[in-house]
């Protein structure tokens, strides 16, 4: 199950809808609610979502390790969905 702030005080972003989209299709319930510092501290794992980062596992927060302080499975499973996602849907961006 994944735990997700509701879009109050943070964008509605594209990445963050795609993994939600993707968690969902891979069986994993999301559950809008607002969280707190005790929420983070306890979770299993913690991840965030944005253009650049894409997927990005949080491993520590405030010198605090977050589960095994490593990325969990449900983290490495949206980060592996959503590359192959942009690897077969996306656009490619090619450097000058």
């Amino acid at each position: 199950m994944i735990f997700t702030p509701p879009t109050l005080n943070n964008l509605r972003g594209v990445t963050r809808a795609v993994v939600i989209e993707l968690a969902r299709n891979h069986g994993i319930s999301v559950i809008e609610q607002n969280l707190g510092y005790f929420d983070m501290y306890t979770a299993d794992e913690v991840f965030v979502t944005g253009t650049a980062a894409e997927v990005a596992p949080i491993v520590m927060i405030d010198g605090r390790s977050i589960g095994s302080g490593r990325p969990g499975p449900v983290t490495r499973q949206l980060m592996a969905g959503f590359r192959t996602i942009t690897e077969t849907e996306g656009t490619p961006i090619y450097p000058p």
